[in-house]
Protein backbone atom coordinates (compact mmCIF):
# COMPACT_ATOMS: atom_id res chain seq x y z
CA UNK A 1 0.00 0.00 0.00
CA UNK A 2 1.59 3.27 -1.04
CA UNK A 3 1.22 5.69 1.85
CA UNK A 4 1.40 9.44 2.08
CA UNK A 5 4.73 10.25 3.73
CA UNK A 6 4.69 14.04 3.53
CA UNK A 7 7.28 16.23 1.79
CA UNK A 8 10.83 15.14 2.55
CA UNK A 9 13.90 17.33 2.13
CA UNK A 10 17.31 15.62 1.97
CA UNK A 11 18.86 18.12 4.40
CA UNK A 12 17.28 17.39 7.86
CA UNK A 13 18.28 20.79 9.28
CA UNK A 14 16.40 22.46 6.41
CA UNK A 15 13.42 20.10 6.87
CA UNK A 16 13.21 21.04 10.56
CA UNK A 17 12.74 24.73 9.74
CA UNK A 18 9.25 24.05 8.38
CA UNK A 19 6.08 22.20 9.34
CA UNK A 20 4.52 19.83 6.81
CA UNK A 21 1.71 22.31 6.13
CA UNK A 22 4.28 25.02 5.32
CA UNK A 23 6.33 22.67 3.13
CA UNK A 24 3.24 21.65 1.18
CA UNK A 25 2.28 25.30 0.63
CA UNK A 26 5.79 26.28 -0.47
CA UNK A 27 6.04 23.25 -2.75
CA UNK A 28 2.78 24.26 -4.45
CA UNK A 29 4.11 27.79 -5.01
CA UNK A 30 7.46 26.46 -6.25
CA UNK A 31 5.79 24.08 -8.73
CA UNK A 32 3.51 26.81 -10.11
CA UNK A 33 6.48 29.22 -10.52
CA UNK A 34 8.35 26.54 -12.42
CA UNK A 35 5.35 25.73 -14.61
CA UNK A 36 4.88 29.40 -15.56
CA UNK A 37 8.29 29.70 -17.19
CA UNK A 38 9.27 26.10 -17.92
CA UNK A 39 12.35 26.48 -15.73
CA UNK A 40 13.22 28.63 -12.75
CA UNK A 41 16.65 30.27 -12.36
CA UNK A 42 18.09 32.09 -9.33
CA UNK A 43 17.67 35.57 -10.85
CA UNK A 44 13.90 34.89 -11.37
CA UNK A 45 13.28 34.51 -7.64
CA UNK A 46 13.25 38.24 -6.83
CA UNK A 47 10.11 38.83 -8.92
CA UNK A 48 8.47 35.41 -8.38
CA UNK A 49 8.68 35.53 -4.59
CA UNK A 50 6.48 38.65 -4.45
CA UNK A 51 3.49 36.34 -3.82
CA UNK A 52 4.97 34.94 -0.59
CA UNK A 53 3.76 36.82 2.45
CA UNK A 54 6.57 38.14 4.71
CA UNK A 55 9.09 38.16 1.88
CA UNK A 56 6.70 39.73 -0.65
CA UNK A 57 5.17 42.35 1.60
CA UNK A 58 8.18 43.63 3.53
CA UNK A 59 10.78 43.79 0.76
CA UNK A 60 10.49 45.47 -2.61
CA UNK A 61 11.45 43.52 -5.73
CA UNK A 62 14.58 45.64 -6.05
CA UNK A 63 15.62 44.86 -2.45
CA UNK A 64 15.03 41.15 -3.04
CA UNK A 65 17.07 41.27 -6.27
CA UNK A 66 20.05 43.03 -4.61
CA UNK A 67 19.97 40.61 -1.67
CA UNK A 68 19.93 37.55 -3.96
CA UNK A 69 22.77 39.01 -6.07
CA UNK A 70 24.88 39.39 -2.91
CA UNK A 71 24.10 35.83 -1.85
CA UNK A 72 24.73 34.10 -5.19
CA UNK A 73 26.86 36.45 -7.35
CA UNK A 74 28.18 33.59 -9.52
CA UNK A 75 25.03 31.46 -9.67
CA UNK A 76 22.34 33.80 -10.98
CA UNK A 77 21.74 31.64 -14.08
CA UNK A 78 21.67 28.33 -12.16
CA UNK A 79 18.43 26.36 -12.18
CA UNK A 80 16.57 26.39 -8.86
CA UNK A 81 15.52 23.11 -7.26
CA UNK A 82 13.11 22.95 -4.32
CA UNK A 83 15.84 22.85 -1.65
CA UNK A 84 17.59 25.92 -3.03
CA UNK A 85 14.19 27.64 -3.22
CA UNK A 86 13.67 26.90 0.52
CA UNK A 87 17.15 28.19 1.42
CA UNK A 88 16.63 31.46 -0.47
CA UNK A 89 13.19 31.81 1.07
CA UNK A 90 14.57 31.38 4.62
CA UNK A 91 17.37 33.90 4.03
CA UNK A 92 14.98 36.46 2.53
CA UNK A 93 12.57 35.90 5.41
CA UNK A 94 15.33 36.51 7.98
CA UNK A 95 16.39 39.64 6.04
CA UNK A 96 12.77 40.91 6.01
CA UNK A 97 12.44 40.32 9.75
CA UNK A 98 15.73 42.06 10.45
CA UNK A 99 14.34 45.04 8.52
CA UNK A 100 10.95 45.09 10.28
CA UNK A 101 12.28 44.07 13.71
CA UNK A 102 9.96 41.07 14.14
CA UNK A 103 10.85 37.57 15.18
CA UNK A 104 11.03 35.14 12.28
CA UNK A 105 10.06 32.16 14.41
CA UNK A 106 6.71 33.67 15.33
CA UNK A 107 5.60 34.18 11.79
CA UNK A 108 4.23 30.85 10.67
CA UNK A 109 1.73 32.74 8.52
CA UNK A 110 4.09 33.22 5.70
CA UNK A 111 1.90 32.98 2.63
CA UNK A 112 -0.71 35.29 1.21
CA UNK A 113 -2.57 32.23 0.05
CA UNK A 114 -5.17 30.96 2.49
CA UNK A 115 -3.35 27.69 2.98
CA UNK A 116 -2.16 28.48 6.49
CA UNK A 117 -3.66 30.54 9.25
CA UNK A 118 -1.75 32.67 11.69
CA UNK A 119 -2.51 30.79 14.87
CA UNK A 120 -3.90 27.30 14.91
CA UNK A 121 -6.11 27.36 17.95
CA UNK A 122 -8.29 24.43 18.86
CA UNK A 123 -11.77 24.63 20.34
CA UNK A 124 -11.63 23.32 23.91
CA UNK A 125 -15.35 22.51 23.89
CA UNK A 126 -14.99 20.51 20.66
CA UNK A 127 -12.04 18.63 22.17
CA UNK A 128 -14.02 17.80 25.35
CA UNK A 129 -16.99 16.71 23.29
CA UNK A 130 -14.99 14.38 21.05
CA UNK A 131 -13.12 12.96 24.06
CA UNK A 132 -16.47 12.08 25.67
CA UNK A 133 -17.53 10.42 22.40
CA UNK A 134 -14.30 8.38 22.26
CA UNK A 135 -14.57 7.41 25.95
CA UNK A 136 -18.12 6.24 25.29
CA UNK A 137 -17.66 4.27 22.08
CA UNK A 138 -14.21 2.77 22.64
CA UNK A 139 -14.47 2.00 26.37
CA UNK A 140 -14.62 -1.76 25.76
CA UNK A 141 -11.76 -1.94 23.26
CA UNK A 142 -9.21 -4.50 24.46
CA UNK A 143 -6.15 -2.49 23.44
CA UNK A 144 -7.37 1.02 24.32
CA UNK A 145 -8.86 0.02 27.70
CA UNK A 146 -5.64 0.88 29.49
CA UNK A 147 -5.65 4.46 28.11
CA UNK A 148 -9.35 5.23 28.57
CA UNK A 149 -11.18 7.19 29.83
CA UNK A 150 -9.19 10.18 28.56
CA UNK A 151 -9.37 13.33 30.68
CA UNK A 152 -11.18 15.94 28.52
CA UNK A 153 -9.49 18.86 30.31
CA UNK A 154 -6.01 17.58 29.37
CA UNK A 155 -4.26 17.19 26.00
CA UNK A 156 -3.83 13.42 26.51
CA UNK A 157 -6.04 12.79 23.46
CA UNK A 158 -3.28 14.01 21.12
CA UNK A 159 -0.58 11.94 22.82
CA UNK A 160 -2.69 8.76 22.73
CA UNK A 161 -3.70 9.37 19.09
CA UNK A 162 -0.09 9.86 17.90
CA UNK A 163 0.49 6.18 17.04
CA UNK A 164 -2.63 6.01 14.84
CA UNK A 165 -4.30 3.13 16.72
CA UNK A 166 -7.09 5.19 18.30
CA UNK A 167 -7.96 6.85 15.00
CA UNK A 168 -8.08 3.50 13.16
CA UNK A 169 -10.42 2.14 15.84
CA UNK A 170 -12.57 5.29 15.65
CA UNK A 171 -12.91 4.85 11.87
CA UNK A 172 -14.21 1.32 12.47
CA UNK A 173 -16.78 2.66 14.94
CA UNK A 174 -17.94 5.20 12.33
CA UNK A 175 -18.11 2.71 9.45
CA UNK A 176 -17.79 -0.84 10.84
CA UNK A 177 -15.49 -3.16 8.91
CA UNK A 178 -13.53 -0.43 7.09
CA UNK A 179 -10.20 -1.64 8.55
CA UNK A 180 -9.17 -5.22 9.20
CA UNK A 181 -8.03 -4.78 12.81
CA UNK A 182 -5.30 -7.39 12.30
CA UNK A 183 -3.58 -4.82 10.06
CA UNK A 184 -3.23 -2.29 12.92
CA UNK A 185 0.09 -2.40 14.77
CA UNK A 186 -0.92 -2.47 18.44
CA UNK A 187 2.26 -3.05 20.41
CA UNK A 188 2.90 -0.96 23.50
CA UNK A 189 5.94 0.65 21.84
CA UNK A 190 6.01 0.93 18.06
CA UNK A 191 9.08 1.53 15.94
CA UNK A 192 8.89 4.37 13.35
CA UNK A 193 7.98 1.99 10.49
CA UNK A 194 5.11 0.39 12.38
CA UNK A 195 3.84 3.80 13.42
CA UNK A 196 4.09 5.00 9.82
CA UNK A 197 2.07 1.97 8.67
CA UNK A 198 -0.67 2.86 11.16
CA UNK A 199 -0.74 6.48 9.99
CA UNK A 200 -0.95 5.46 6.33
CA UNK A 201 -3.68 2.93 7.10
CA UNK A 202 -5.59 5.57 9.04
CA UNK A 203 -5.32 8.28 6.35
CA UNK A 204 -6.23 5.95 3.48
CA UNK A 205 -9.20 4.56 5.43
CA UNK A 206 -10.37 8.02 6.50
CA UNK A 207 -10.32 9.05 2.84
CA UNK A 208 -12.23 5.89 1.90
CA UNK A 209 -15.10 6.68 4.29
CA UNK A 210 -15.40 10.25 3.00
CA UNK A 211 -13.03 12.41 5.08
CA UNK A 212 -11.02 15.18 3.43
CA UNK A 213 -7.36 14.46 4.20
CA UNK A 214 -5.52 16.76 1.78
CA UNK A 215 -3.91 18.86 4.48
CA UNK A 216 -2.67 16.17 6.84
CA UNK A 217 0.22 13.72 6.55
CA UNK A 218 2.01 11.16 8.72
CA UNK A 219 4.45 13.84 9.89
CA UNK A 220 1.54 15.78 11.40
CA UNK A 221 0.70 12.79 13.63
CA UNK A 222 4.32 12.44 14.73
CA UNK A 223 4.46 16.14 15.59
CA UNK A 224 1.06 15.87 17.26
CA UNK A 225 -0.35 18.85 15.35
CA UNK A 226 -3.51 19.31 17.35
CA UNK A 227 -5.68 21.38 15.02
CA UNK A 228 -5.15 18.86 12.19
CA UNK A 229 -5.76 15.82 14.39
CA UNK A 230 -8.86 17.36 15.94
CA UNK A 231 -10.13 18.25 12.46
CA UNK A 232 -9.77 14.63 11.35
CA UNK A 233 -11.45 13.30 14.54
CA UNK A 234 -14.30 15.76 13.99
CA UNK A 235 -14.84 14.48 10.43
CA UNK A 236 -14.82 10.82 11.50
CA UNK A 237 -17.36 11.43 14.29
CA UNK A 238 -19.55 13.47 11.94
CA UNK A 239 -19.60 10.58 9.43
CA UNK A 240 -20.65 8.21 12.24
CA UNK A 241 -23.44 10.50 13.45
CA UNK A 242 -24.80 11.15 9.96
CA UNK A 243 -24.62 7.50 8.83
CA UNK A 244 -28.39 6.92 9.12
CA UNK A 245 -29.40 10.02 7.17
CA UNK A 246 -30.34 8.25 3.96
CA UNK A 247 -33.45 6.47 2.68
CA UNK A 248 -31.82 3.04 2.77
CA UNK A 249 -31.14 3.19 6.52
CA UNK A 250 -34.13 5.38 7.44
CA UNK A 251 -37.04 4.90 5.00
CA UNK A 252 -39.20 7.10 7.31
CA UNK A 253 -37.40 10.09 5.74
CA UNK A 254 -39.92 9.75 2.89
CA UNK A 255 -42.31 11.68 5.14
CA UNK A 256 -40.23 14.78 4.38
CA UNK A 257 -41.28 14.86 0.71
CA UNK A 258 -44.55 15.11 -1.22
CA UNK A 259 -43.87 13.46 -4.58
CA UNK A 260 -41.38 11.30 -6.48
CA UNK A 261 -39.51 14.30 -7.94
CA UNK A 262 -38.76 15.44 -4.38
CA UNK A 263 -37.61 11.91 -3.47
CA UNK A 264 -34.89 12.10 -6.14
CA UNK A 265 -33.82 15.48 -4.86
CA UNK A 266 -33.76 14.19 -1.27
CA UNK A 267 -31.60 11.22 -2.28
CA UNK A 268 -29.06 13.54 -3.88
CA UNK A 269 -28.69 15.82 -0.84
CA UNK A 270 -25.67 15.56 1.50
CA UNK A 271 -26.53 14.21 4.99
CA UNK A 272 -26.25 17.64 6.71
CA UNK A 273 -28.88 19.05 4.34
CA UNK A 274 -31.19 16.09 5.00
CA UNK A 275 -30.75 16.71 8.73
CA UNK A 276 -31.77 20.36 8.25
CA UNK A 277 -34.78 19.16 6.19
CA UNK A 278 -35.77 16.80 9.00
CA UNK A 279 -35.39 19.55 11.60
CA UNK A 280 -37.45 22.06 9.57
CA UNK A 281 -40.14 19.43 8.94
CA UNK A 282 -40.68 19.07 12.70
CA UNK A 283 -40.33 22.80 13.37
CA UNK A 284 -43.10 23.51 10.86
CA UNK A 285 -45.31 20.94 12.64
CA UNK A 286 -44.55 22.70 15.92
CA UNK A 287 -45.59 26.09 14.54
CA UNK A 288 -42.11 27.62 14.33
CA UNK A 289 -42.24 30.42 11.76
CA UNK A 290 -38.61 30.63 10.59
CA UNK A 291 -36.57 28.21 8.46
CA UNK A 292 -33.28 26.96 9.87
CA UNK A 293 -30.58 27.05 7.19
CA UNK A 294 -27.45 26.34 9.26
CA UNK A 295 -26.27 24.86 12.56
CA UNK A 296 -24.80 28.12 13.78
CA UNK A 297 -26.39 31.59 13.66
CA UNK A 298 -29.93 30.29 13.06
CA UNK A 299 -30.02 28.42 16.37
CA UNK A 300 -28.01 30.70 18.66
CA UNK A 301 -31.12 32.06 20.42
CA UNK A 302 -32.28 28.51 21.23
CA UNK A 303 -35.86 29.05 20.03
CA UNK A 304 -35.63 26.46 17.26
CA UNK A 305 -34.34 23.86 19.75
CA UNK A 306 -37.15 24.64 22.19
CA UNK A 307 -39.76 24.04 19.46
CA UNK A 308 -38.00 20.92 18.15
CA UNK A 309 -37.74 19.21 21.55
CA UNK A 310 -41.32 20.18 22.44
CA UNK A 311 -42.65 18.44 19.35
CA UNK A 312 -40.39 15.37 19.72
CA UNK A 313 -40.86 14.92 23.50
CA UNK A 314 -43.83 17.03 24.67
CA UNK A 315 -43.93 15.04 27.92
CA UNK A 316 -40.75 16.80 29.10
CA UNK A 317 -41.52 20.31 27.84
CA UNK A 318 -41.09 23.28 30.13
CA UNK A 319 -43.19 26.39 29.36
CA UNK A 320 -40.50 28.71 30.69
CA UNK A 321 -37.98 27.61 27.99
CA UNK A 322 -39.56 29.98 25.46
CA UNK A 323 -40.60 32.52 28.09
CA UNK A 324 -37.10 33.32 29.38
CA UNK A 325 -35.38 36.25 27.70
CA UNK A 326 -31.74 35.31 28.41
CA UNK A 327 -30.42 33.00 25.61
CA UNK A 328 -27.93 31.30 27.97
CA UNK A 329 -30.70 30.50 30.45
CA UNK A 330 -32.86 29.17 27.61
CA UNK A 331 -29.94 27.04 26.38
CA UNK A 332 -29.61 25.49 29.85
CA UNK A 333 -33.34 24.61 29.91
CA UNK A 334 -33.03 23.07 26.41
CA UNK A 335 -30.21 20.82 27.62
CA UNK A 336 -32.28 19.78 30.67
CA UNK A 337 -35.07 18.80 28.26
CA UNK A 338 -32.58 16.86 26.08
CA UNK A 339 -31.24 15.16 29.20
CA UNK A 340 -34.71 13.84 30.07
CA UNK A 341 -34.94 12.46 26.52
CA UNK A 342 -31.55 10.73 26.96
CA UNK A 343 -30.04 12.98 24.28
CA UNK A 344 -27.79 15.35 26.18
CA UNK A 345 -24.51 15.00 24.35
CA UNK A 346 -21.89 17.03 22.50
CA UNK A 347 -23.16 20.48 23.55
CA UNK A 348 -22.94 22.90 26.45
CA UNK A 349 -25.25 25.91 26.87
CA UNK A 350 -22.31 28.13 25.87
CA UNK A 351 -21.86 26.20 22.59
CA UNK A 352 -25.51 26.85 21.67
CA UNK A 353 -25.23 30.58 22.36
CA UNK A 354 -21.90 30.84 20.52
CA UNK A 355 -23.31 28.88 17.57
CA UNK A 356 -20.62 26.18 17.36
CA UNK A 357 -21.48 24.57 13.97
CA UNK A 358 -19.76 21.20 14.50
CA UNK A 359 -21.19 20.62 17.97
CA UNK A 360 -24.71 21.78 17.08
CA UNK A 361 -24.65 19.43 14.10
CA UNK A 362 -23.52 16.57 16.36
CA UNK A 363 -26.28 17.36 18.88
CA UNK A 364 -29.07 17.42 16.27
CA UNK A 365 -27.72 14.25 14.60
CA UNK A 366 -27.71 12.53 17.98
CA UNK A 367 -31.35 13.54 18.59
CA UNK A 368 -32.23 12.24 15.10
CA UNK A 369 -30.59 8.87 15.87
CA UNK A 370 -32.57 8.55 19.11
CA UNK A 371 -35.90 9.75 17.80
Amino acid sequence: MSGYVGILVSDPSLQNQFTQVELRSLKTHFMSMRRESGKLIVSDLASRMSRLKVVGENLSEEERALFIQDLYPNNLLDEVDFELFLKVYLKLQAHAHARTGTNAKNSSAFLKAATTTLLHTISESEKSSYVAHINNYLAEDEFLKKYLPIDPSSNDLFEIAKDGVLLCKLINVAVPGTIDERAINTKRVLNPWERNENHTLCLNSAKAIGCTVVNIGTQDFIEGRRHLMLGLISQIIKIQLLADLNLKKTPQLLQLVDDSKDVEELMSLPPEKILLRWMNFHLKKAGYKKIVTNFSSDIKDGEAYAYLLNVLAPEHSNPSTLAVKDPLQRAKLILEHADKMGCRRYLTAKDIVEGSPNLNLAFVAHIFQHR
